[in-house]
């Protein structure tokens, strides 16, 4: 039988680990939540959890040379899944922390929502809730359209330059995933960035887990006409 991948859960602090940790021991995996740099930058997976508040966590990843390990993972496309927050301290700052400065590895700022045209003020924050990812079937990504749990009130619209995005909206369209696309030593999907949980998305979420972990197929995509 062959091993199991390793899995390092980035220690931040800040996020409630439980059902990340749940999920994964699902799988059969055996994830360590760890603050040790090294340890984090030779797993074989590792994850980047989010809940909390930017400023705290982007300090907590700059002590321990934390940062630089995850840093080292998305230049040699390491698999790498970010998690809510953990997918926007990977940004250079957000509007949740003015003065806090993410790890940098993407470029552009994370933003507080805004109400779309006709939607009248204020939009109700935290989005809290099901929300579906849009897109055609089977074209490639590996997150599939389907609905998902988010809970965030700062969100990313633009793309970086070497993934490719899913979308969903909520008074505006924001990227609710964020893949890397194959090329220049990356493999498709190795470095994934979900604005969702995919911890709490059901058997949608658990699929999408195992698919990125090399552990099971992509999951088929989930009915458009009822949410969870």
């Amino acid at each position: 039988m062959a091993a199991r991948p390793s899995l390092a859960i980035a220690d931040t602090g800040v996020a409630n680990l439980a059902s990340v940790l749940a999920s994964f021991v699902r799988l059969g995996l055996e994830p360590r939540v760890s603050g040790e740099a090294d340890f984090l930058a030779g797993a074989d997976l590792a994850v980047l959890p989010g809940v909390g508040s930017f400023g705290p966590a982007a300090a907590r990843l700059a002590e321990g040379g934390l940062g630089e390990a995850l840093a080292w993972r998305f230049r040699e496309a390491r698999p790498t899944l970010a998690i809510c927050l953990g997918m926007q301290l990977l940004f250079e700052g957000s509007e949740e922390g003015p003065g806090a400065r993410g790890l940098g590895i993407l470029a552009g700022r994370v933003g507080r929502f805004s109400p779309g045209p006709g939607l009248p003020p204020p939009l109700p924050l935290p989005q809290l809730g099901w929300n579906r990812l849009e897109g055609s079937g089977d074209d490639g990504f590996l997150v599939r359209p389907g609905w998902a749990y988010f809970a965030n009130s700062y969100r990313v619209t633009a793309c970086p330059p070497g993934f490719v995005a899913r979308y969903a909206s909520y008074g505006e369209a924001f990227c609710a995933s964020l893949e890397s696309v194959a090329g220049q030593g990356r493999k498709r999907g190795a470095l994934l960035l979900c604005q969702f949980h995919p911890e709490l998305s059901g058997a949608w979420g658990q699929g999408l887990l195992a698919s990125w972990a090399g552990l099971a197929a992509p999951p088929r995509p989930a009915p458009a006409e009822v949410a969870p």
